[in-house]
């Protein structure tokens, strides 16, 4: 099924990957992200004509309710929202304990991972309501991180993801009311720009040697996951966790 869908954080990484995905199913796609150039080139590469960008500060109220309502006036009620904006909230390229957290560091990957995503979905479901969508979608974007020990990933974003992972389970009651299903897929390893920016490349040998998939995933393959949840074959599914990881993770 086609329709509008808005990604945020669609200029790079799995962001993109699920622009490109939702585009190949049909959807006309509106690619919203801090980055102007970024979003661009994602939306202009869609075939068809069918992308549209959109810059938004995913941790700013306002920007957020100006995205909507920009996407809406110009392309039509959106039907599929993608909620893939994050940071890792590491500080100066390394990992910080709680003991040395700054309360402003620990507040800025709260605002971008937890608060961004609550208003995200406060203003889809606010206009589902006024102007109903058939199949209507919620897809965050979680992680691995909030499932198990985090070994390389700050408090902050660890935190940021759990919170937001359990919004979802809160949103799909509220949602179902309206015709709209929230669901969350939980990324482990991704070959993005995210990851490399924290683990090169020389490190994949020693972290996935002996792990059941041997490498990292690739931002494709998460985006399948969202896909999937976007599309009318997920309607049994709501306040669900797809974990896509390779196997790091069983449960």
């Amino acid at each position: 099924m086609s329709g509008i869908a808005l990604i945020i954080g669609g200029g790079s990484g799995i962001g993109a990957a699920s622009a490109r995905s939702l585009a190949a199913e049909g959807h006309h796609v509106a690619v919203a992200d801090l980055r102007e150039a970024a979003a661009r080139d994602v939306a202009g590469a869609l075939p068809g004509g069918t992308g549209r960008s959109y810059v938004a500060d995913a941790a700013d109220e306002r920007s957020l309710v100006d995205l909507f309502a920009a996407v809406e006036r110009e392309m039509g009620d959106i039907r599929v929202l993608v909620v893939a904006a994050g940071t890792p909230g590491y500080i100066d390229g390394a990992r910080p304990t709680i003991r040395g957290m700054p309360v402003d560091a620990w507040d800025a990957v709260m605002a971008l991972n937890a608060r961004g995503p609550m208003i995200c979905i406060r203003e889809m479901l606010r206009r589902r309501e006024a102007r109903p969508v058939a199949d209507a979608r919620i897809v965050l974007i979680g992680s691995m991180a909030a499932q198990t020990l985090a070994i390389n990933s700050p408090a902050s974003y660890v935190a940021s993801k759990g919170a937001m992972m359990a919004l979802a389970r809160v949103a799909a009651g509220e949602a179902a009311a309206l015709g709209v299903s929230v669901n969350v897929v939980a990324p482990g390893a991704i070959d993005t720009p995210m990851l490399r920016g924290v683990m090169p490349k020389e490190r994949d040998e020693a972290y996935f040697g002996a792990t059941i998939a041997g490498r990292a995933g690739s931002a494709d393959e998460i985006a399948a996951a969202v896909a999937f949840l976007a599309s009318t074959k997920s309607s049994y599914i709501n306040g669900a966790c797809i974990d896509v990881n390779g196997g790091l993770l069983m449960r």
